[in-house]
């Protein structure tokens, strides 16, 4: 059965205080009422569809919460320009203020995937991505911003640096897979040793065909072989995160790590 985790805001001591938990409701449960904010005297009128008996009597009966705890979303949050005060919804990355183009503190809680609007998966279109990596770059080049303020040039500088790593992150297929993982929770090992003696045996042969390679024709031969299977972990890794079996998932991480290597080894004796 699916099973999904619901961020919870629970009033204490006055309506202003929220107190934030984490539940896990099967998926079979109707909770179409998940994306609020915040507890005010005008919520009766604002979503009347929340407050039906039945959705009221599952809180207090199923999961010990009164008539008056709401559900809120990560969406729901606000944030504020620091020079103008406008309000942003980080449903969309909050780099420029669209009201007075004041470049903005780097937010952390926005991932690459949202600086490029795209949907956090494995499989992205390439020249969306670059259209929207030299857009924000644009946006944030020093000539724009060398009359403003010291504090909006250091706030340019440091967007402009996280937009370059997250290109940077997205577009290497090795990177984005490891990228995703962590977005998951789950732990990569960078630097972890490889235990799998297939797969040592064949790098291990790898590496003595490159080095008895005659010439360059041949070496990039090898380097075309390694490609491919590349290529293939890479597929591998995409089907196992899609059912979210992560063991096979890091599995294809690390086929994908020594393949990556032993092209740079080729790479270099060209």
């Amino acid at each position: 059965m699916l099973m999904k985790k619901l961020r919870i805001l629970t009033p204490f001591l006055s309506q202003k205080l929220l107190l934030k938990r984490e539940i896990t409701i099967s998926s079979k449960t109707q909770l179409d009422f998940h994306v609020y904010s915040s507890i005010s005297p005008q919520v009766e009128t604002q979503f009347p569809h929340f407050l039906q008996p039945q959705r009221l009597n599952f809180l207090e009966n199923n999961l010990g919460f009164s008539q008056r705890t709401l559900f809120c979303s990560e969406a729901a949050k606000k944030i504020y320009c620091w020079n103008c005060n406008c309000v942003s919804s980080n449903i969309t990355p909050f780099l420029v203020c669209t009201d007075c183009g004041s470049v903005q503190p780097v937010d952390q809680s926005v991932d690459y995937f949202q600086i490029f609007g795209l949907e956090n998966k494995y499989g992205i279109e390439g020249e969306n991505l670059e259209r929207k990596y030299k857009d924000w770059q644009r946006k944030l080049h020093p000539d724009l911003v060398h009359t403003k303020s010291q504090k909006e040039r250091e706030y340019a500088a440091e967007q402009s640096a996280r937009v370059i790593d997250a290109y940077r992150t997205l577009t290497d297929p090795l990177s984005r897979a490891i990228y995703i993982l962590k977005l998951e929770g789950v732990h990569v090992d960078e630097e972890e040793k490889i235990d799998d003696i297939e797969l040592l045996t064949e790098m291990m042969e790898l590496r003595e065909t490159v080095e008895e390679a005659a010439d360059s024709q041949a070496l990039k031969q090898i380097q075309g072989q390694i490609q491919a299977k590349f290529e293939q972990s890479s597929i591998s890794f995409a089907d196992a995160l899609q059912i979210r079996k992560y063991e096979e998932a890091l599995a294809a991480i690390r086929k994908m790590t020594y393949y990556k290597r032993a092209n740079e080894e080729i790479v270099k004796k060209l």
